[in-house]
């Protein structure tokens, strides 16, 4: 999915650079409401697992490979504005150090696997925990097909740069379906390592899973009324 340097032409890049530029704007905003002496450590974590995690690559089909995106798992666990920064980071440490996508391309990169991501996959979260029982499989389920969604819908978005600013002689026709058909097998593997992920979380610190916050009863101190003497007796 990292686009490298050239696959999209200057000015698409540049316009999706002011987008990407807008999104941590917002996001560095956002985050204030999200972030917290309990987050902030989790988001550390976050962007570390999503590093080594995209670091790693699974084959998919016809010799092609994917890795995780990770932008609604950070969404989900930290908050989308936080999430979309946790990302940012990741690519722009993955770019900057290790070439791992271009430099030119940076804005397209954060725009399709930190903001969309993000976005999408808390978004679809949020609307299924409202529907679904209010339970840690159900956000278990949430969180699978959230992150199952968003990276169809990364690729879908980079399909959009690409009909606009593509610098190849590949026909969209031929792009459309290649992306989309590796793109759904790799959110497949997403969407488990997310669910497993966040289920994890949950069962052991439900407080500090951001987009399940609410679901799980307040824990409530039962205190024993001493028993009358006569009570005893009997």
């Amino acid at each position: 999915m990292h686009v490298p340097d050239g696959f999209i032409d200057a000015p698409v890049s540049a316009v999706a650079g002011v987008i990407a530029a807008a999104g941590i704007a917002v996001s560095l905003r956002g985050s204030r409401r999200e972030l917290d002496d309990l987050t902030a450590p989790l988001a550390g974590l976050t962007a570390a697992f999503v590093f080594a995690a995209q670091m790693l690559n699974f084959p998919v089909a016809g010799g092609t490979s994917g890795h995780l995106l990770g932008g609604a798992l950070a969404a989900i666990l930290v908050g989308p504005f936080t999430g979309v920064l946790v990302v940012s980071v990741v690519l722009a440490v993955q770019a900057l150090i290790f070439a791992d996508g271009g430099l030119t391309a940076l804005g397209v990169n954060i725009t399709i696997m930190a903001v969309v991501t993000a976005a999408v996959g808390y978004g679809v979260f949020r609307l299924l925990v409202r529907v679904l029982p209010r339970s840690r499989p159900s956000a278990t389920a949430a969180a699978f097909v959230a992150a199952l969604v968003s990276v169809p819908a990364s690729a879908l978005s980079f399909v959009a740069f690409y009909a606009v600013g593509g610098t190849t002689d590949v026909p969209l026709s031929t792009v459309v379906p290649a992306m989309l058909g590796v793109h759904v097998l790799i959110g497949l593997g997403e969407a488990l390592i997310t669910a497993l992920t966040v289920s994890s979380v949950l069962a052991v610190r439900p407080d500090l899973v951001h987009g399940a916050r609410g679901l799980s009863e307040p824990l409530r101190l039962v205190v024993n009324e001493p028993r009358r003497p006569e009570e005893a007796a009997s």
